[in-house]
């Protein structure tokens, strides 16, 4: 059914590629985990493709979201072109708020909210993940959007144990939850009810019996509430007369089945509930029994605000099925698409840093290998003419490295615009041998003019770093007298490997990455420069049907 569809990775700001690619009531199924006062250090605004500046993206709330000409004219197109409900609201916003920070943010929200319902299937449905500092103004824009009536449950979701906040001289409770605003397009929408674990200490009071083989179980009244004025039949059974909740022929019945409990002769009846056949508690709308992500998980891979696969899986079992269409406006590192890829969704994420697509591809390629169904990136350069573009961008710098990084699946070192620049764009790390210690290739990026001391410095780094291989990944053509320059490096000839050699410094063009050259050094085992996603395996369902 869905042969020809791919799924897919955007670059660039969600507002423009929603409004461009993405039709009108196509996706099943919406998470987004917009990012709000997250401290993450790399996710800057960034200029668009024409020239403006897109407001998409914050790195820390206070120093980032500003009521500017951008937010002004979102403003002005929110209420001169968009739903009367939604217009009247953010008027009625600016009006108590002001011109100031969250008014900035909820006016790019609600924007991107408008988007979100259009695309959205009548049978589909929406999370939004947040924190309390803005989720009351949001879930009113929830309800401008896709009418209160839309609205099923506020989730809360318990994702810590204990957090100080007076560390920061705030005098408050610990904030330990994030909120979930669960809406839906229409009244008719997907729900495949989840079911908790049951708590121990319920279990334990509840469970209290087992039969001869070990399975516990717990017991139930089998009278019939209100008598012959509910229509419960009346009748001896068991030596109990009494008004029953079954037919005779369906107590006999159970009674075979060993589904009947009588403490003694005389007592009255009673029906068995086994444990091992109870799915567990219906879900309610708080969440303790999925905790965030340790240091030491494996699903860890060091992004700022990374959510637990769990708490996606959970979302996308509830309100899709197998084949359905999952988007993520606000992708990061890629949790929801991993969790979508592994339940058989169909998926498109977006995320407006190079830095983000580059994880979630490693994320895909490292979780499912051979498996991952086929997806494409569009947004990034695809030849020299658009990569020149990119680099000539108002702050497209950092976004050109990123994606240059990227190519040669290279980490970045480190973030400038918070330090000094170290010599040093990237790192790779590799191993060649059994001594567990990785060996370490240094990576520059240059997107303008290039010169032969700009070799004689990496190599200057190489020495500093006691890297085994540098990199020169360059916009610009190398002149002759820097490629004499890297070659006077010489080559890398691993111990354990003899007659292998590998130029120890390296120079490639962004034309040479977009043939796809590479970097070359040992791979003779796992690659160790990023942190390597678990494998995955998909739903047995999906296998059964023969779509693996």
């Amino acid at each position: 059914m869905f042969e020809a569809w791919k799924n897919k990775l955007y670059f660039g700001d969600n507002l423009d590629i929603m409004r461009q690619y993405i039709p009108d009531e196509s996706v099943d199924l919406i998470y987004l985990d917009p990012p709000f006062n997250s401290q993450a250090t790399y996710n800057v605004l960034f200029a668009e493709k024409n020239g403006t500046q897109s407001a998409a993206q914050i790195a820390a709330f206070d120093d980032t979201w500003h009521w500017d000409m951008k937010a002004e004219a979102t403003y002005h197109d929110i209420v001169t072109n968009g739903p009367r409900k939604l217009a009247d609201l953010i008027q009625a916003m600016r009006a108590f708020l002001g011109q100031n920070d969250i008014m900035a943010y909820l006016v790019m929200m609600a924007a991107r909210l408008d988007e979100m319902r259009r695309v959205l299937k009548p049978t589909g449905s929406i999370y939004l993940h947040c924190d309390p500092t803005a989720s009351h103004y949001l879930k009113l824009i929830m309800d401008a959007a896709f009418g209160p009536h839309n609205f099923r449950n506020e989730i809360t979701w318990k994702r810590s144990s204990a957090h100080s906040d007076t560390k920061q001289g705030r005098k408050a409770y610990g904030n330990i939850a994030d909120v979930l605003l669960y809406y839906t397009r229409t009244e008719e929408y997907t729900f495949n009810p989840q079911f908790a674990d049951y708590d121990e200490e319920y279990l334990r009071k509840t469970y209290n019996n087992l039969d001869p083989d070990g399975r516990r179980w717990k017991s139930s009244d089998l009278t019939g509430p209100g008598g012959a004025a509910k229509g419960n039949p009346s009748y001896q059974f068991l030596g109990v007369t009494r008004y029953w909740r079954f037919t005779r022929q369906n107590m006999e019945r159970l009674l075979v089945e060993g589904r009947i409990h009588q403490a003694r002769p005389g007592a009255v009846p009673r029906m068995k509930h086994y444990l091992d056949e109870m799915q567990g508690i219906p879900l309610q709308n708080i969440w303790a029994d999925i905790s965030p992500i340790s240091a030491q998980a494996a699903e860890r891979l060091g992004y700022p605000t990374q959510k637990p696969e769990a708490l996606l899986e959970r979302i996308i079992k509830t309100s899709s099925n197998e084949g359905d269409l999952m988007f993520d406006p606000f992708s990061g590192c890629g949790t929801s698409i991993a969790v979508a890829e592994r339940l058989n969704r169909r998926w498109i994420g977006i995320d407006i840093t190079h830095l983000a697509i580059t994880l979630m591809k490693h994320r895909l390629e490292d979780s499912f290998g051979p498996n991952l169904s086929p997806y494409e990136v569009i947004g990034d350069p695809k030849d020299l003419f658009s990569a020149e573009a990119l680099a000539a961008q108002e702050d497209g710098r950092y976004q050109f490295e990123w994606w240059a990084l990227g190519k040669v699946a290279a980490r970045p070192a480190q973030d400038k615009r918070k330090g000094a620049d170290t010599g040093i764009d990237g790192i790779i790390n590799f191993f060649d041998d059994n001594s567990g210690k990785a060996k370490k290739i240094v990576v520059q990026v240059k997107s303008g003019h290039v010169t032969r001391n700009q070799i004689g410095d990496l190599k200057g780094v190489m020495e500093r770093e006691k890297a085994t291989i540098g990199a020169f990944l360059t916009l610009k053509e190398p002149t002759r007298p820097m490629i004499e320059e890297g070659a006077a490096a010489g080559f890398y000839e691993p111990q354990h490997f003899p007659g292998l050699r590998y130029p120890r410094l390296q120079i490639l063009t962004i034309e040479d990455l977009l043939a796809g050259k590479q970097v070359e050094y040992p791979r003779l085992a796992p690659e160790a420069t990023f942190k390597r996603a678990e494998r995955k395996q998909k739903s047995d369902l999906a296998q059964q049907a023969g779509l693996l």
